[in-house]
């Protein structure tokens, strides 16, 4: 079993910037690629960003490609968002999920992921 955590969110200005991190425990996440996606209120949940289990190839939603950053540090088994340039229509809740199966590629798919954390609030004012 894993259980995920998300920090870092808050409320942040227009063309603010936070970072968001995901720290796994239970289990490495090494062998997994990781993803990160989002709810706004009445919307449905939206992929933002994945990551393969390397770290070496990474994909965006076009909403956020530019601005937005994943990476990954194994040795302190954590996934973090960068997220420059915020807007207003990226004030959502953000969740980070892991793969359901080891040793596969970033995706897009929220169907794919098994693991998910409990979400944290970014609130992007105007």
């Amino acid at each position: 079993q894993v259980v995920l955590v998300e920090s870092g969110g808050g409320l942040v200005q227009a063309g603010g910037s936070l970072r968001l991190s995901c720290a796994a425990s239970g289990r490495t996440l090494s062998n997994y690629a990781m993803g990160w996606f989002r709810q706004a209120p009445g919307k449905e949940r939206e992929f933002v960003a994945a990551i393969s289990r390397s770290g070496s190839s990474t994909n965006y939603a076009d909403s956020v490609k530019g601005r937005f950053t994943i990476s990954r540090d194994s040795a302190k088994n954590t996934v973090y968002l960068q997220m420059n340039s915020l807007k207003p229509e990226d004030t959502a809740v953000y969740y980070c999920a892991r793969r359901s199966q080891p040793y596969t590629s970033g995706s897009a798919y929220s169907d794919e992921y098994a693991y998910w954390g409990q979400g944290t609030q970014v609130t992007v004012s105007s």
